[in-house]
């Protein structure tokens, strides 16, 4: 059993189970109390060599000062702070060359990365695994300081931690409204697993349609077993509900990542998530108001006519960003152990999607349908079902994919629309004297599921194979993550490959941005 955080990472929030968050939570409090007392504090430092990279490629203060401090309360870390204005990165140099290159400098490194390209640190955090691996290395940990608009987790260990003092440390129940730019805001996002630390959840979304939350982040919320209730303004949440949640989480509108269309509307859209005066007779005197911060200087969600009311819980909130990052350091680095596995266990889904199907006695070259059968072959392999119940458009362009993904371009071959008994049209691909491997089956199962495949030998069918979506696809140069801002992404060029891991609901989710695809779209033909 492990039970320290040596060569452990936090790309994404859920990289930590609620246990070990809890960990955190609890450690920071003592912390906290330590120090107050003027204490011994020494079990959080770190007692190994250890070398801290602050790699900041996207501008950024308040994160990336809370992190140098945290970094400089372990005597024993070596400090390295990158200027993003002259670092690698901005001369087009690779990533990944670049973090191999340092994780070879120190025993033990320790990465703390802020990007605009969405899942860079969990590719990282694998690819330069592997380098460490091949170089007799150890593991270096990476930590995600915020990624595009795909996550922010230590925002969300502060956050949550702040919710906690709140509440006495009592996780029995949360309420939280979530307040402005649910769209862009990646520290809301984080928010959708983050608040799993808390037993029963009621969400209260607050943002027009054009800003609003992500439906797949909805979705997860509910997967969660989240209570989520949606309003389009403060002001319709006031109106509508007498259950008006106890913590309010607001975040400015990030205009810097919003489109034309959307800016045009930037006046509506702040009157909507902006907190007034009159609101203040609405809400229970027991309520605190949070925010990443820094707030927007002329135009902020929380005015500064609120900073000096109780209900001003950012403040806190902020100073709290130093401990919870300067226990993750602690974590990470190796100075505090648990009583429980810290072993990492990613979710794995090896479910079988080629089911090998019954043969009907005496069938001759292929399954016939009706008058508008599939000619018979001597030999080889049919392709049968190809986009059943889709229009012929969308059946042809699936028989032109296949031909060009597996390289299908056997001269004497046929393919073919036709139409089933029940009315439905589908399309085959008929190769005489061409097998197709099970590699080559697999392929088809992510480029075609729910098609049928039947290997012919002496004008019988001696296997028949049903393939269904695979549980990952990758390691086709023709994949493609459809968002720009994604780390494999090709307009990136980081030559990172892309991959999909399917999940409960037959999406196609992006392993490094999380971003959902249905199978159609992760294709660059």
């Amino acid at each position: 059993m492990k039970n320290n955080f040596l060569g452990r990472s936090l790309t994404v929030i859920e990289d930590f189970s609620v246990d070990e968050q809890m960990f955190l939570y609890t450690k920071t409090r003592k912390l906290k109390k330590l120090w107050k007392e003027k204490s011994d504090i020494s079990e959080f430092q770190l007692k190994k060599n250890v070398g801290i990279y602050i790699v900041f490629v996207e501008p950024s203060t308040r994160t990336k000062e809370s992190f140098i401090n945290a970094a400089r309360f372990h005597k024993n870390a070596k400090v390295n702070i990158f200027d993003s204005e002259h670092s690698s990165f901005n001369k087009k140099e690779s990533y990944l060359d670049t973090f191999n290159m340092l994780t070879g400098y120190s025993d033990y490194s320790i990465f703390v990365l802020r990007t605009r390209l969405e899942g860079t640190c969990k590719y990282l955090d694998e690819k330069v695994s592997e380098f460490a691996e091949r170089h007799g290395i150890e593991k270096p940990a990476f930590i995600n300081a915020g990624d595009g608009k795909h996550e922010h987790p230590t925002q969300e260990l502060l956050d949550e931690y702040t919710f906690l003092e709140q509440m006495d440390f009592d996780n029995s129940f949360i309420h939280i409204a979530l307040v402005g730019d649910l769209l862009h805001g990646r520290t809301v996002h984080s928010k959708v697993n983050g608040l799993k630390i808390f037993k029963n959840v009621l969400v209260d979304l607050i943002a027009p349609e054009e800003i609003s939350m992500p439906s797949h982040y909805i979705k997860k919320m509910k997967e969660n077993g989240f209570e989520v209730r949606i309003f389009d303004s403060i002001e319709s949440y006031l109106k509508s509900t007498d259950k008006v949640a106890k913590i309010w989480y607001f975040t400015r509108l990030q205009l810097e990542r919003m489109g034309e269309d959307i800016l045009e509307k930037e006046h509506v859209l702040r009157k909507s998530v902006t907190f007034r005066k009159e609101f203040l007779e609405n809400i229970p005197q027991d309520v605190k108001f949070y925010h990443p911060l820094p707030r927007h200087k002329i135009y902020p969600t929380i005015p500064t006519f609120l900073d000096n009311l109780p209900l001003n819980g950012w403040e806190q909130q902020a100073i709290n960003g130093y401990w919870t990052r300067t226990v993750l350091l602690s974590m990470l680095g190796g100075a505090l152990k648990t009583n429980f596995d810290t072993s990492f266990k990613p979710q794995e889904n090896d479910d079988d999607f080629i089911i090998p199907a019954p043969i009907v006695n005496g069938t001759k070259g292929v399954l016939k349908e009706g008058k508008r059968g599939i000619k018979p072959i001597e030999n080889g392999t049919v392709i049968d079902h190809i986009a059943k119940g889709k229009d012929k458009n969308k059946i042809f362009e699936t028989i032109v994919k296949i031909r060009k993904i597996l390289k299908l371009f056997d001269l004497d071959s046929a393919d073919g629309i036709f139409k089933s008994e029940n009315g439905e049209f589908k399309g085959y691909i008929s190769l005489p004297n061409r097998y197709l491997s099970k590699k080559e089956i697999k392929m088809l199962s992510a480029i075609s599921p729910n098609t049928t495949v039947n290997i012919i030998k002496n004008s019988r069918v001696v296997e028949k194979y049903r393939i269904f979506l695979p549980p990952f696809i990758y390691g086709f140069s023709e994949l493609r993550c459809k968002n720009e801002n994604c780390i494999t992404n090709p307009v990136n060029g980081e030559n990172a490959e892309a991959f999909f891991i399917r999940n409960n609901e037959g999406e196609l989710v992006c392993k490094y941005c999380e971003t959902p695809h249905s199978f159609e779209e992760i294709w660059n033909i």
